[in-house]
């Protein structure tokens, strides 16, 4: 009795099988792999942004002296460019004017960055851009030399003591970049 059992046990499980491969078989379709190689060749296209210039150099400036350049790209890639936001380094460099609509093909756009002329000396900053290219981010550059203000009031050099707070902590009370171009700029 035994034997029987196993037996139509064994029968049963070879033909549940035999149907499971003819379901697979049949799954595998022509139009379903013409289907899976179109969209794996869409994958593989991104769209390319060409910038006219990578770094801008304002030259030189006079501080708090607002300045702005235009940046002007092309998406030379197979895809349709979408810019989602551009981010700047620093607060005092604003991009503007940009748009978050997909960039056809051949097609070209433009944003403009505004500086307010913070800073002295060398300074660069960076604007990143957040895009559906295979990097992902693009970046860009600006720079200039802001030149001191002559009229800017000098800085006190004497120290005042106040009663309690020792000159250590009195020092570090104010806290400032050391980073270049962020001169001025108090960054908690």
């Amino acid at each position: 009795m035994k034997k029987i059992i196993l037996g139509l046990s064994a029968l049963c499980v070879l033909a549940l099988t035999s149907c499971k491969e003819e379901n697979a078989a049949k799954k595998i379709e022509e139009a379903n792999v013409t289907a899976a190689a179109v969209r794996d060749a869409s994958a593989s296209n991104f769209p390319v942004i060409e910038f006219e210039e990578t770094t801008h150099d304002f030259g030189e400036i006079e501080a708090k002296k607002s300045v702005q350049t235009v940046f002007k790209y092309k998406n030379t890639g197979n895809a349709p460019l979408v810019i989602t936001n551009i981010g700047t380094s620093c607060g005092c460099t604003v991009p503007e004017d940009w748009s978050r609509e997909p960039l056809a093909v051949g097609e070209t756009g433009e944003f403009t960055v505004k500086y307010n002329g913070s800073g002295k000396g060398k300074i660069s900053k960076s604007l990143t851009l957040t895009a559906n290219t295979e990097k992902g981010k693009e970046i860009v550059k600006i720079a200039a030399f802001v030149k001191t203000d002559d009229n800017a009031s000098p800085q006190a050099t004497t120290t005042q003591t106040v009663p309690g707070i020792s000159a250590a902590a009195a020092s570090r009370a104010v806290k400032s970049s050391t980073q270049p171009g962020h001169e001025g700029h108090n960054h908690d």
